[in-house]
């Protein structure tokens, strides 16, 4: 059983697989100074629920974001699972050319959509992550990755606004009755939610118009039910697509 880490700035999400099914998936918050004891004690309880064992997981593949982070899940899996894990970055066979200036500097999670996007969906394809930032990855009808765009996310734009505005109260992140809102959290429900629609469908269609066809739009991450189901540009949603381009890629290399 293989056991994928893609841990974000804000979340980190988990799944188990079973050859190619996806038979687990947890979502935690992330939290920079968790130890490598810690991190196996939150492994535990969440298996535990699932009546899985440590012994069940045969390999491990983490995409990470928080290169802090790594030590510490480095030290958990050599010490509570006796094995090293696929770390993905630079060396690692992922299938996939990058048509990027610095290849280095891509982010491991949008190599991984990417790699998830193609075999899942085929090419040209534009991936919309919605994380701590939200990213926009588009690969070629070969399977290239060609590069995308970064946005300052939904969870941290919210934040600002509520910190910057002093009159301004904490609103949840839910469709509300109208476009036009009536009351102070309905209008603030609307701005959120329709603003970063429209910053989707603008983004997506101004790569589309650079594209000599026309390229599917897949939504990921957390958000991605919330949001993609009110853009008319999104046609489908996969919140473990991440996950899915882990397993491919460790297999990849199991295989080099």
């Amino acid at each position: 059983m293989l056991l994928t880490f893609d841990v974000g700035n804000t979340n980190i999400l988990l799944g188990t697989y079973q050859g190619e099914q996806l038979t687990n998936h947890w979502r935690v918050s992330t939290y920079r100074e968790r130890t490598a004891d810690e991190f196996a004690i939150l492994l535990k309880n969440l298996f535990q629920f699932e009546k899985l064992s440590f012994l069940d997981i045969t390999g491990i593949a983490i995409s990470s974001v928080v290169p802090q982070m790594q030590v510490a899940l480095l030290e958990m899996t050599e010490k509570y699972f006796s094995m090293t894990p696929l770390l993905i970055g630079p060396g690692i066979k992922t299938g996939m050319p990058l048509r990027f200036d610095n290849p280095r500097e891509v982010g491991a999670d949008r190599i991984v959509n990417a790699v998830g996007a193609y075999s899942q969906y085929g090419g040209p394809a534009i991936v919309v992550d919605f994380g701590t930032a939200t990213t926009f990855d588009l690969v070629s009808r070969d399977g290239e990755y060609l590069g995308g765009a970064i946005a300052p996310g939904i969870g941290i734009s919210m934040e600002a606004l509520f910190q910057r505005a002093a009159k301004l109260p904490r609103v949840e992140l839910a469709p509300p009755p109208n476009v036009v809102g009536r009351n102070t959290v309905n209008s603030m429900q609307s701005g959120i939610l329709y603003g970063f629609v429209g910053q989707v469908e603008g983004i997506v269609n101004r790569m589309q118009e650079e594209m000599t066809e026309r390229a599917r739009v897949i939504a990921t991450g957390g958000l991605a039910p919330l949001i993609g189901k009110h853009s008319a540009t999104v046609e489908v949603i996969d919140e473990f697509l991440t996950l899915e381009g882990l397993r491919l890629i460790y297999q990849r290399n199991l295989l080099k």
